[in-house]
C-alpha cells in the first residue's frame, strides 16, 4: 500500500503523503478490504488529498489481505479521498465492484503486462 500512496504522492494528487497513508492504514485495521476473487481495495479518508485520487497495482507476488475467500490479492485498487466528501468515495467504490464483477474485465487485468494495458482494460469495460 505504501507504494501505491508512494506513487499519489509523486504525482502531486496527495497534500500531505504520510496523512494519507495513515488514514488508508488505520482503515484497513479495522477490517480487511481484501474483497475476494483476487482484489484488494485499500482506501481511507483523510485531509491529505483534495479530491479522490486512485492508484492500481499488480504486485509481482500476490499479496495476502485476508480476503473473505481466503485468496491472495493480485491487483489492488487504493483510493483516498478528503473526509468530507463521501459521495465520491463511495461511488468509486461501487464502481470498482462492478466492474470486478465481470469475468472478462478480470482476464484482461491478469494479462495486462503496462500500466497502458491495464489502462486500456478499464476503458474497455467501463460502464
Amino acid at each position: 500500500m505504501t507504494e501505491l500512496v508512494d506513487l499519489l504522492d509523486e504525482d502531486g494528487q496527495l497534500t500531505d503523503r504520510d496523512e494519507a497513508l495513515k488514514a488508508v492504514l488505520a482503515r484497513e485495521k479495522t477490517r480487511s478490504t481484501g474483497i475476494g476473487r483476487a482484489l484488494a481495495v485499500p482506501h481511507g479518508k483523510s485531509h491529505g488529498c483534495r479530491r479522490l485520487a486512485i492508484a492500481l497495482g499488480k504486485p509481482a507476488t500476490p499479496m495476502d489481505f485476508e480476503a473473505v475467500d481466503g485468496r491472495p490479492c493480485e491487483f489492488i485498487v487504493l483510493l483516498t479521498s478528503p473526509a468530507d466528501k463521501t459521495g465520491p468515495h463511495i461511488q468509486a467504490l461501487a464502481s470498482i465492484s462492478r466492474l470486478w464483477q465481470h469475468d472478462d474485465f478480470r482476464k484482461a487485468v491478469a494479462q495486462a503486462q503496462t500500466a497502458d494495458d491495464l489502462y486500456a482494460a478499464i476503458e474497455r469495460h467501463q460502464d
